[in-house]
């Protein structure tokens, strides 16, 4: 069970829910890009090289924001079930100014700094 109360719980819901709105709308946004052609004299060289770069920085930021929103989602069922707030490695508590930092958090920071 958590220590958080149901309120202060359900605080932490709209934020939550607003962060997932927004991912996935960039989503939604980014998922019409199309992949850089890689023959064919339209671009130089450089531009393709840059082209190619930029596309994979912008997959990588795709890929930052699908794990996010997996986290949120983590969060939103949590709150759901009453156990938000509790870390899933040590069952401890996570610190609520680390809530209210990242309220997508799964784990306190002793683990989340084991983990990296």
């Amino acid at each position: 069970m958590s220590h958080l109360t149901r309120e202060q719980m359900e605080e932490f819901r709209e934020p939550l829910l607003t962060a997932k709105a927004y991912i996935e709308e960039s989503l939604q946004q980014s998922a019409g890009e199309r992949p850089v052609e890689t023959s064919g004299p339209t671009i130089g060289r450089l531009s393709r090289m840059d082209a190619m770069q930029m596309q994979a920085m912008a997959q990588m930021g795709r890929r930052q924001l699908e794990t996010r929103l997996q986290r949120i989602d983590v969060a939103l069922e949590a709150l759901d079930a009453g156990t938000y707030g509790v870390c899933r490695e040590c069952k401890e508590m996570i610190g609520m100014k680390r809530l209210e930092a990242m309220p997508e958090s799964l784990f306190c920071m002793p683990c989340q700094e084991s983990f990296e």
